[in-house]
């Protein structure tokens, strides 16, 4: 919205000094109060008359803004223009700017909380690239630590679009001829030398940013010796010399572990590489600090000796067995039921930190938040035998489920013990549990669009562009990944079909249904199980004859998944090939170049972003498992901006 400058002067008190929270090139920037139906405080920056930058960069900045929708993005509140003031109005951020942590107060940023902000802005980065809600592509071209800012959860937000360029998307070679402009220290040399400006270009002042975080060292500093301005350089020069060790911020050198600081470094300075045609895109970029961050979790959740104590007793680090039950896990189970303080120094033991500790609820808590389960709260889903909308006493909305009893499930406190443990953006997180009565049940957040299934197959539901199953497939394909190679424990989760995928507020998948899930417990990627005779075409040739699940279970059981929700029901309605085997009727008319026809009508067919998800959906469902992708090349190939070219195996039966 457009505020007047009495507005304006009234929410920073006539500009009082004493309200500036920030000073740049632009000029001043003011903590403000907004008065209307609620206070909102607000960031307010007021464009210096004497500043080099004027009304192209405010109009630039306020037009993108506009534009723009993304979770690490500041949002834009609103501006003043008012004769020669120039006024944007953002949201108000109170742990202000990376920068400032870093290099003025100096705070002290756990190493895993600054993997998490660089996750957060390396996003923001690859949406601007690449972005699907927007036509057009976007170069921030000031990007450094003093525009990153941090929400009060300590997410980054990028903000500064005043020297942003558009550019045409999907094309990474093109460039924009422009006057070069920037920030010292971050600028892309080959751009400085050019004048031509590549997405790329944000790409190397990411990677300054990325030595920044590690060495806690600012991207010039004319303070130290003449060789050792440029944080660039100088951190390049260290690793070639074999000082990798030694640069790192004292601040976190004894808690780095030695695996993530060499994979993290040898990541960042490839984001520097001379020939920006060499360095990785957003997208990779996020992908490879995901795994980085996964490195530094499981190092700091290892437990020596394969185990650990809980009230005396040793215990296996892998509480959840693929077959059979031993003493030990008979122990953890006896402690889980014995009362409620036992249960906390459980998971605090399991978890390693007190405040992740699920929340045990009591039984007339869960009766009244759902209306003392009431069929009108019930959720449809096949996940678990029964689930429930409700709605606590704060305010907050759940979801309550009871698990199946069956003995081919897990038992309740199998699955409890694992998902304490697992802690993802695209599961769906447990809030608390209740265990006390013959029906023990989970709570979990409030998936608010039900599951997966009801969008693709029912037709009288929402519909879906491309755009939104494609977050979908992402979301689902990070998940994988994590429990694969990045989770505490090492876990096939066996049961990836759409009923289990729930979608949040914004469509955003959250992963659920545990109960056929198993861990990893030696070197192999399989376990041998009991066969369940399932009849799910996402159940693998492999497990139907043998009852072996691994890792490539999950990947063709993601691969189905692909090629359903492209597909919908809606393109292959009433013909009986794709009903008696829907795999095989899609690998026919990929071979003979109609792959069209199972494309839902609701998106593009001739998308190649489409064909190519097509493509990947037909490689992880192949009949042999040895020819599957694993899910860190199939995140990969989903992720990189065209596909490499990969030979296509011959139809085989199942």
């Amino acid at each position: 919205c457009q505020f007047t400058l009495s507005e304006i002067q009234q929410a920073t008190r006539n500009f009082d000094e004493s309200l500036v929270i920030g000073r740049g090139g632009f000029g001043k920037i003011y903590q403000g109060t907004i008065y209307g139906a609620n206070r909102l405080t607000v960031a307010i920056k007021r464009l210096d008359s004497t500043s080099n930058q004027g009304a192209s960069e405010f109009w630039a900045e306020v037009k993108m803004l506009s534009k723009l929708r993304h979770c690490h993005l500041v949002s834009l509140i609103g501006y003043c223009n008012d004769e020669q003031e120039m006024i944007p109005v953002y949201e108000y951020m109170p742990h202000r700017t990376l920068e400032d942590h870093l290099h003025k107060s100096r705070t002290s940023i756990p190493w895993v909380q600054r993997l998490k902000i660089c996750i957060g802005a390396a996003r923001v980065l690859d949406y601007l690239h690449t972005g699907t809600n927007i036509t057009q592509g976007v170069i921030h071209r000031d990007v450094k630590s003093s525009n990153i800012l941090l929400h009060e959860s300590w997410e980054a937000k990028i903000a500064d679009f005043g020297l942003s360029k558009i550019c045409p998307k999907n094309q990474p070679s093109t460039h924009v001829t422009t006057f070069v402009k920037g920030t010292f220290g971050y600028l892309d040399p080959d751009y400085f030398a050019s004048g031509k400006l590549t997405r790329k270009s944000d790409v190397y002042a990411f990677g300054v940013i990325l030595f920044e975080v590690l060495c806690r060292k600012q991207a010039v500093d004319s303070s130290i010796d003449e060789e050792e301005w440029g944080l660039a350089r100088w951190a390049q020069d260290s690793i070639k010399e074999g000082r990798l060790k030694q640069i790192v911020d004292t601040d976190i050198r004894e808690t780095i572990s030695t695996k993530c600081l060499k994979y993290f470094a040898r990541l960042a300075d490839r984001f520097l590489h001379c020939h920006p045609k060499q360095r990785p895109t957003m997208a990779e970029i996020v992908a490879g600090l995901e795994s980085v961050l996964g490195l530094q979790e499981k190092a700091n959740n290892t437990f020596h000796g394969g185990g650990m104590t809980i009230f005396g007793r040793r215990v296996p680090m892998f509480v959840f067995p693929s077959n059979g039950r031993n003493s030990a896990e008979r122990v953890i189970e006896d402690e889980v039921e014995s009362c409620s303080s036992c249960s906390l120094k459980l998971f605090t033991a399991i978890i390693g930190d007190e405040s992740r500790v699920p929340y045990e609820f009591d039984y007339d808590t869960i009766c009244v938040a759902t209306n003392n389960f009431s069929d009108a709260n019930i959720i449809p889903q096949s996940t678990f035998a029964s689930m429930y909308k409700g709605m606590l006493g704060n305010g907050q909305r759940i979801g309550t489920a009871q698990p199946y009893s069956s003995s081919k499930y897990q038992r309740f406190e199998d699955v409890l013990l694992l998902l304490v443990r697992l802690q993802h953006e695209n599961l769906l997180k447990l809030l608390g549990y209740y265990i006390k009565e013959a029906t023990p049940c989970f709570v979990f957040e409030h998936a608010a669009n039900e599951s997966l299934d009801h969008l693709i197959y029912d037709p009288n539901f929402i519909i879906m562009g491309w755009n939104v199953r494609c977050r979908i497939i992402l979301g689902v394909a990070r998940v994988l990944f994590y429990l694969h190679n990045n989770a505490p424990i090492q876990i096939i989760h066996g049961d990836v079909r759409p009923e289990n995928i729930l979608l949040g507020e914004s469509l955003e998948p959250k992963v659920s249904g545990f109960g056929f899930a198993r861990c990893l417990i030696d070197e192999t990627d399989c376990v041998d199980t009991d066969v369940i005779h399932w009849t799910s075409e996402h159940t693998t040739p492999e497990y139907k004859l043998h009852g072996r699940l691994s890792t490539k279970s999950d990947v063709f059981s993601f691969g189905m998944l692909i090629l359903k929700t492209i597909s919908g029901c809606r393109s292959y309605k009433g013909i009986s090939a794709a009903k008696e085997n829907f795999l095989q009727y899609a690998w026919a008319n990929w071979c003979e170049g109609t792959s069209s026809v199972i494309v839902d009508p609701e998106i593009d067919a001739d998308s190649t972003s489409v064909r190519r998800f097509i493509h990947i959906g037909l490689l992880c469902a192949q009949t042999n498992a040895i020819g599957r992708p694993t899910m860190g090349e199939v995140n990969g190939m989903l992720l990189s901006s065209s596909l490499h070219p990969l030979l296509i195996p011959k139809v085989n039966k199942l």
